[in-house]
């Protein structure tokens, strides 16, 4: 009975009411990125094979998947268009951008310093650019109907995890010098809350900001955890769950210090770890690699046509590259985010 639910949850996206969700607007990295580090100078890309080979007419887009992204999913089941375009595709206007717009970009992170690191957009830059977007939205819509698609547009924020996997165990990070892990948990939790505090000065109401999930479980972290045998790093795991304890605490203040503001944690790692640990349960055949290549360390460039090793048939593969998930994990993670964080807005 239990297992008949969660195959139902992986194939058919929840139903929502779409009446009182005009848009939604994504902030974010890798997870979220809809393509708009294909206009930016950095070899954080996606935007060819065999990324996309799953996307509707086979396109690689510049998202990191074999498919769709969590975000197009929650989308659709929303009322709204089946994908959330990037807000550079120069392929889009603000027509298409009025029902959804993604802001977020590939390897960026609550820390300006992470997204140096391979010369993407930092978040603040995506802020920029929501604000660029709103003047462009008034001007299509006018201010009423801008200001009603701002107020009530679902947000969705997923970032944070690259703070660390790219910048503090870094062999070359400065942070480390700078902070233990503990300080720059606390450092991030403060980028993050004048992040979320100048979205809600910029009109938005309704924000589900994305928990961490147990990144030591990814396959490009176990490849190089010999002491551990190729397990899960279990310290990593242990960051991530302080982390979302903190993130927890930050939103109860803000949603305390700013009337009106609903700000919800979606849970992650609880569900990841339960998919990483029982992958049949949810109609998967494997956890520990990707099916791009050896999925051990494959992923951007190294993630391409002629990669040995590909596998057939992604919907058996929790990971589609070595970092991110498959289409078939990114539809089972909308469906958490709308029974849980986005359920109250719906």
């Amino acid at each position: 009975m239990v297992l008949g639910f969660l195959l139902f949850l992986l194939f058919f996206p929840s139903l929502a009411a779409p009446s009182r969700i005009p848009a939604i607007i994504v902030f974010g990295d890798s997870t979220v990125d809809a393509g708009n580090n294909n206009y930016v100078h950095t070899i954080a890309r996606a935007n060819f094979p065999p990324y996309g080979r799953d996307f509707p007419g086979g396109r690689a887009t510049g998202r990191f998947c074999n498919g769709r992204l969590a975000t197009d999913f929650v989308s659709e089941s929303l009322g709204l268009p089946p994908t959330v375009p990037a807000y550079l595709d120069p392929a889009y206007s603000i027509k298409d951008f009025a029902t959804g717009v993604c802001f977020a970009s590939a390897a960026t992170g609550l820390d300006t310093a992470t997204s140096d690191v391979l010369s993407v957009i930092p978040l603040w830059q995506e802020m920029e650019y929501f604000k660029e977007y709103k003047k462009r939205l008034t001007r299509y819509v006018g201010r009423k109907k801008a200001m009603h698609i701002i107020h009530e547009a679902v947000y969705i924020v997923s970032v944070g995890t690259n703070d660390f996997i790219e910048n503090y165990y870094s062999p070359t990070s400065s942070r480390r010098k700078q902070f233990t892990v503990e300080e720059y948990e606390d450092f991030l939790i403060g980028l993050a809350a004048r992040f979320l505090s100048k979205l809600h000065r910029q009109g938005a109401r309704k924000i589900s900001f994305t928990g961490f999930s147990p990144f030591g479980c990814l396959p490009s972290e176990r490849a190089t955890n010999f002491l551990g045998h190729g397990g899960c790093v279990e310290q990593y795991n242990k960051v991530a769950i302080d982390f979302n304890m903190k993130l927890q605490a930050l939103i109860e203040r803000l949603c305390a210090s700013f009337p009106g503001l609903k700000l919800r944690f979606a849970p992650t790692y609880d569900l990841f770890l339960h998919v990483v640990q029982n992958p049949s349960s949810y109609g998967f055949e494997n956890a520990i690699r990707g099916c791009c290549g050896t999925g051990r360390m494959e992923m951007g460039y190294f993630c391409n046509e002629w990669s040995r090793f590909t596998c057939e048939d992604p919907n058996k593969f929790v990971f589609w590259d070595s970092v991110h998930p498959s289409e078939s994990l990114n539809r089972i993670f909308a469906n958490q985010t709308l029974r849980t964080s986005l359920a109250e807005f719906l």
